[in-house]
């Protein structure tokens, strides 16, 4: 059995070859993107073993990500498929600087049909660690219930469970939905990785220390707070606490995948009993590794490659 489980939806995503709008781009270059699946990804290229449920549709994108989980080596048996609806999708632009804009195709995709009865039906045996994040919960409302289901499963059979928050504030209806449902998975998580940004949003504040703090006094043990160049500050509920400085990218082509990566680097650190300073910076290294290429996911590295990195870099 996996020692690791999450879910999501994984998408097809078209990327733009050269800036510009989508009537002045031809070409496209086709890849695989979703946050669990990139996240599940990272921590298998580094040895570790994953399960991934999810839902998709009986069509060629579809078909196309159940192979690619499977090339992998991710534990796809736990996919469903359904002839009711398609599977998501997205474009996403090319930028010379900051991040890159993405339009999403995923209103009504067979991931969004996610239910707890789903999550109720899993085998979670061996599960060491659930990894959630906070797009999951904005899909539907079921998919806000299997994300709950999932934590309180986890935690029943004593398996950790970390949660990204992972804001994408179009796929909700309000702000104020999303930081209730957003802190409420926080709250019943074990441990949380929120960036800077999205303390501001949902702890009220950008100041490390205060959005750690937040999550402790909530029931969280460990917060883990992305200062993006900066590295990362963590805090645990038992005082311990530190800023780990980050590594530099090679070059930086696209951001996005760069937290599902450092979620990875911290999650197989926990998993094999690194130090919370080592594990997090080895989410650090995973991070830097990512950015310096065009897919979400293309780029993450097998544990030579991730050692090799952390060798040559100084922080």
């Amino acid at each position: 059995m996996s020692e690791i489980f999450t879910m999501g939806e994984p998408m097809v995503v078209f990327i733009a070859e050269k800036p510009g709008t989508f009537s002045e781009v031809e070409n496209y270059s086709r890849g695989l993107a979703g946050a669990e699946l990139n996240f599940s990804i990272g921590v298998t290229r580094l040895g570790h073993t994953a399960s991934y449920f999810t839902k998709l549709g009986k069509d060629p994108y579809g078909a196309y990500i159940h192979e690619f989980i499977e090339k992998e080596k991710i534990d796809g048996e736990k996919v469903l498929f359904t002839e009711e609806y398609l599977t998501g999708s997205y474009l996403k632009t090319k930028v010379l600087e900051g991040d890159p804009a993405v339009y999403y195709f995923r209103k009504n995709s067979a991931a969004s049909h996610i239910c707890p009865e789903d999550i109720e039906a899993q085998d979670l045996s061996g599960v060491k660690m659930v990894h959630i994040t906070g797009i999951t919960s904005a899909l539907s409302e079921d998919c806000r219930k299997s994300c709950m289901t999932l934590a309180k499963r986890a935690h029943e059979i004593g398996a950790m469970v970390s949660f990204d928050p992972n804001i994408r504030e179009k796929l909700w209806k309000s702000r104020e939905e999303m930081v209730q449902t957003l802190n409420d998975m926080a709250f019943h998580s074990d441990v949380v990785l929120p960036g800077i940004k999205e303390g501001r949003i949902l702890a009220g504040t950008d100041v490390p220390e205060k959005i750690a703090d937040f999550y402790l006094e909530h029931g969280s043990k460990t917060v883990i707070v992305k200062l993006g160049e900066n590295g990362a500050y963590y805090k645990t509920k038992d005082g311990a606490q530190g800023t780990v400085p980050g590594y530099k990218p090679e070059k930086i082509v696209d951001t996005v995948g760069a937290g599902d990566a450092f979620a990875a680097g911290v999650v197989t650190g926990l998993l094999e009993n690194l130090p919370l300073d080592e594990a997090v910076a080895r989410g650090n290294a995973m991070g830097a590794i990512i950015i310096s290429s065009k897919g979400d996911n293309d780029n993450l590295p097998d544990r030579e490659t991730l050692f090799v990195f952390q060798g040559k870099q100084k922080r």
